[in-house]
């Protein structure tokens, strides 16, 4: 059963779980923030630096309880190319930018378009951020021995096996220290967190990006802020979106918009990268009982705690336990049901999920996939109302047409073909009660009409025209070029 609460709930209406679950989303980061910056081509540290700074703005000013906000894969991917041409500062000086159109898009409302992604879409880039999460686990196999598989299938089993016994402690945070243990305690040749990089005992220091102030500078990294921009915020409030559904409970997308953009201000003038939502470590605090803002904020202070203090432990947790917990994710993020559900859906609505699909995982860009499942969203609504009929009922005196459809662009071609000018009588009506006339070119088609039938004496009398259509034909007018 869904636990629902309000967005707005109290830091402390859910502590415990909250800060069991936050230091267990913190040991999950440590890996990924390591990784994401390797694929940037920068410092451990970056993205390490970036995850605390992006998780403790995000926990005051972020619109979703219990998201979690970090360094990513999809921004580490977009800015490896200005930090191989143009080096690090410019990185920070492109992550501040971002965060201020962020900032500007949030003002601008923007986050509202979100409620216009269909449901397929948001199937898909749930189940293609399923198998990529898989798939980026599968590194981590690569010349490991048995042991590997043994650790990864023990902390499955503690996972599953926790909830049965107790619910006080998150069952990811138990398999993570037991597995962790047993590797130490035996001396397990296997790889651990200190193998993904150097991790330093320093605090974050506030940093100016050292670059020219002009012109130049702005053209050059104004590419990658945008993008950096639109992809933080599309991934974010997708994530929002999928927590709202887990939760049964609401979020304030256009300030999500603006937190993002403050957490990514503040992380590039701390040596940070760009970051957004992370749905894979949101997916671990929800699952670990995390709901409200303390667990978002446990998340960033128990990290920073175990890079300054326990860095020397955290080196040794073996990668197996936090490769247990992501395939955990995987498991419980897939929308399992939507494989049977592909026969009774709609075929359009079944082909947009799996467009969505194989273009992430074929692309490994989210924002693509979802982009490309959008506009075939949008073809295919766009083939089902562009369609339009004509019952005609005729008399001695009156033909009356009676239009059922949509009358736009797409429509007005075969609207003005389905009349018989020729063999009509004197009086023609034509009936709109059951239509709507959406833009210029419907109006067009309408006077292009009764153009061609004032041209053989013939009256025509439009009927049923709702409020809105009726004042778009008398603001247009109608005359046969659609003006006045």
């Amino acid at each position: 059963m869904k636990q629902v609460v309000s967005y707005n709930n109290g830091w402390f209406s859910n502590t415990r779980s909250d800060i069991l679950s936050g230091m267990t989303v913190a040991i999950a980061l440590i890996p990924e923030a390591i990784a994401f910056s390797i694929l940037a081509g920068v410092s451990p540290m970056v993205g390490l630096y970036a995850s605390f700074c992006i998780a403790i703005v995000t926990a005051f000013a972020g619109g979703r309880p219990g998201m979690i906000s970090a360094a990513t894969g999809a921004m580490a991917l977009l800015v490896g190319s200005l930090v191989l041409s143009h080096g690090i500062e410019y990185l920070f000086a492109a992550t501040v930018l971002a965060g201020i159109l962020q900032i500007v898009m949030g003002l601008l409302k923007l986050g509202r378009f979100i409620t216009f992604l269909p449901q397929p879409v948001m199937t898909g880039f749930v189940n293609a951020l399923a198998i990529l999460i898989f798939m980026a686990q599968l590194v981590h196999f690569e010349g490991q021995g048995w042991i590997m598989y043994t650790l990864v299938a023990l902390t499955l089993v503690i996972i599953y096996t926790v909830p049965r016994l107790t619910k006080a402690v998150p069952s990811a945070l138990v398999a993570i220290a037991v597995v962790s243990v047993l590797s130490i305690v035996l001396h397990l040749d296997v790889r651990t967190v200190g193998d993904m990089g150097t991790i330093t005992s320093a605090l974050p220091v506030f940093h100016l990006p050292s670059l020219p102030l002009t012109l130049d500078t702005l053209l050059i990294i104004l590419p990658y802020s945008l993008s950096l921009a639109v992809v933080g915020l599309l991934e974010s409030l997708m994530t929002a979106t999928l927590i709202d559904d887990i939760t049964g409970t609401g979020s304030d997308k256009n300030r999500e918009a603006k937190g993002q953009g403050l957490a990514n201000i503040v992380t590039g003038f701390f040596g940070g990268m760009a970051g957004c939502a992370m749905i894979g470590q949101s997916m671990v605090n929800m699952k670990s009982g995390g709901r409200t803002r303390l667990s978002t904020f446990v998340s960033g202070i128990f990290l920073l705690f175990l890079i300054l203090v326990l860095g020397d432990v955290v080196k040794q947790i073996p990668m197996g336990a936090l490769v247990g917990v992501m395939i955990m994710v995987c498991v419980s993020t897939f929308e399992w049901k939507s494989l049977t559900s592909l026969r009774r859906v709609p075929l359009s609505d079944a082909l947009v999920m799996v467009v969505t699909v194989v273009t992430v995982v074929a692309t490994d860009n989210l924002s693509i996939g979802v982009l490309f499942g959008v506009l075939l969203s949008a073809l295919s609504f766009a083939w089902k109302i562009a369609s339009i009929q004509l019952s005609v009922h005729t008399t001695a005196s009156v033909t009356t047409y009676r239009v059922s459809g949509q009358l736009f662009f797409g429509t007005t071609s075969h609207f003005v073909n389905e009349f018989m000018y020729d063999s009509d009588p004197a009086q023609v009506i034509i009936d709109f009660s059951r239509s709507h006339v959406w833009d210029q070119s419907a109006v067009g088609a309408i006077a292009k009409t009764m153009d061609k039938y004032a041209a053989l004496g013939t009256k025509v009398t439009l009927t049923g025209l709702n409020e809105e259509s009726a004042r778009l034909v008398q603001r247009v007018g109608l005359s046969p070029s659609g003006g006045h």
